[in-house]
């Protein structure tokens, strides 16, 4: 429906609705469904638009549905508030929303724009935000867009639809879909909104045939996932990853559509519904209560229709887009407390009893405080480390593009400005204010060097945006990165340089794991 929809280009559709001149700074800008009225941003010169809607509202007969066409308005529609947030179960506590509510109401997009005219064509970049699949919003504050938009691009939030609401498979939901197929929904969300870009950013004065994808946690798995989709092709350009790919059954694993049929049958089961009908007439708290501790676990499968095949494996036969990529993981995904010789050594031989003398190869601990060091590397690897680095392999040796790696690594002050005493690392997620120059969205006494480097993730996430090389003035050399090790990566910190690969035997232990989970 969603293809029917939008079957006429954004240059007819814009045409149809009377469009006849470019748009000017605080201008009305026109859409496929309507006219939108903007705000000033909060640096001279970027326009803001709110709260647009990129499909119909998935409610009543629409839960559990492909998203549909958005529907047109009538008159100018204010662009100056967000829209609602997804329903969701446990926010992380470093989430701040500033929409007014969560609603089932919430497939709405957010864009930040430079451009003066539609005649601009620049560059676009499309945000898809983290929390696990089952939390988080495009309008945290930590994701405000003044920041990369002021550098040249237009940037585009996105929500989509979380957890059980998102990501729930049922064989009754699968009988009804054209494609026989359940359980992807949010991704479809994704999918829906870039179709919508491609559509209708040139009226931001942004260029449709220059997208890039960049997305953190959740949102860098959705990455990956899209670039082996059937149903991107054409969407978008470029891509980046920020902690975490498809390619570890150990975090956010996919299941098949089958297993996810018969997990939906016995929640609806435990719901006292006995059709989809009875589901999707219960309001959503008594899905959710029904689900229990399970509620966030729902996450993407291989439906057969948006995933057709594990993401190992289509990157494995060199059939993902074959886009330059941008990709890492920050330096302490994970900080387990300090830990002593003995305990983890005896913590790696239960994990891993057939791989005991590799593991500790990998992961010394000839002292405690080795030991806590590794601990730290060992969590961090087995979260998000080892499958980002897998993604980027893969993608090096397949892809036919370019591909950055990069470590993260700025530790964030504590209350007093200084570093906290003895910290492994960058945790997971702290990076996201960097790449935002959105440090002030979090209270900490940020340093003139935390700026810096903030500056300096901006101009390299866009510089990528703008031509695929993360390269440009002032800024240190960034080698692209070669599969087998063959070249540097950028460790982004005060004294950010190139340098070569610290610890490729953890990654090349892991993997050896993960290829016998798998049989290969």
């Amino acid at each position: 429906m969603m293809d029917a929809a939008l079957r006429c280009g954004a240059v007819l559709c814009v045409a149809l609705l009377g469009a006849a001149t470019p748009a000017r700074a605080a201008d009305e800008v026109r859409v496929a469904t309507g006219i939108l009225e903007g705000i000033a941003g909060k640096a001279p010169g970027i326009r803001v638009f709110l709260g647009i809607p990129y499909a119909a509202p998935p409610v009543g007969a629409r839960r559990w549905k492909a998203p549909e066409a958005a529907r047109p308005w009538a008159g100018v529609r204010k662009a100056d508030t967000f829209g609602n947030r997804c329903v969701q179960t446990t926010p992380f506590p470093d989430m701040i929303f500033q929409s007014a509510a969560e609603s089932e109401d919430c497939l709405y997009l957010s864009i930040w724009t430079p451009a003066k005219t539609s005649a601009e064509r620049l560059p676009v970049m499309v945000w898809i935000h983290g929390g696990g699949f089952f939390s988080g919003a495009s309008d945290e504050h930590r994701h405000d867009g003044t920041a990369l938009a002021s550098k040249g691009v237009v940037l585009v939030e996105l929500n989509y639809r979380l957890g059980i609401l998102g990501f729930l498979a049922h064989p009754a939901l699968s009988a009804e879909s054209d494609h026989h197929a359940s359980g992807n929904y949010g991704l479809l969300d994704q999918v829906a909104a870039l179709r919508w870009v491609r559509e209708n950013i040139a009226a931001f004065g942004g260029d449709p045939r220059q997208v890039t994808i960049f997305g953190e946690s959740a949102g860098s798995f959705s990455v990956s996932a899209l670039m082996t989709s059937p149903l991107t092709d054409g969407l978008f350009a470029r891509a980046i990853g920020e902690s975490g790919a498809y390619f570890s059954s150990a975090t956010l694993p996919l299941t098949s559509l089958a297993a996810a049929e018969l997990r939906g049958a016995d929640l609806a089961a435990r719901a006292g519904a006995v059709s989809i009908a009875d589901l999707r007439a219960l309001p959503a708290a008594e899905i959710i209560k029904a689900a229990g501790r399970e509620a966030r676990s729902y996450s993407p499968i291989i439906d057969g229709y948006l995933l057709t095949d594990d993401p190992w494996n289509v990157f494995a036969a060199g059939k993902q887009r074959r886009v330059p990529l941008l990709a890492g993981w920050n330096s302490a995904e994970l900080k387990p407390p300090p830990t002593t010789a003995e305990n983890f050594t005896a913590q790696v031989k239960s994990r891993f009893p057939n791989d005991e003398a590799a593991a500790l190869a990998a992961y010394p601990a000839g002292s405690d405080s080795e030991a806590s060091r590794s601990a730290v590397a060992l969590a961090s690897d087995s979260f998000i480390g080892y499958n980002t680095w897998k993604w980027i392999e893969a993608h090096a040796a397949t892809g036919q593009s370019p591909v950055y790696r990069y470590l993260f690594d700025q530790i964030l002050p504590s209350a007093n400005g200084a570093p906290a005493a003895n910290d492994p690392g960058a945790a997971h997620a702290t990076d996201i204010e960097f790449v935002f120059n959105t440090l002030d969205s979090r209270k900490l006494a940020w340093r003139a060097d935390d700026r810096r480097v903030a500056d300096m993730m901006g101009s390299y996430w866009t510089n990528f945006a703008k031509t695929g090389n993360p390269n440009g003035t002032a800024l240190p050399a960034w080698p692209p990165w070669k599969a087998g090790g063959g070249g540097q990566l950028l460790r982004i910190n005060t004294t950010a340089k190139a340098e070569d690969e610290q610890h490729r035997s953890r990654y090349e232990f892991q993997d050896a794991i993960e290829r016998h989970r798998r049989g290969k």
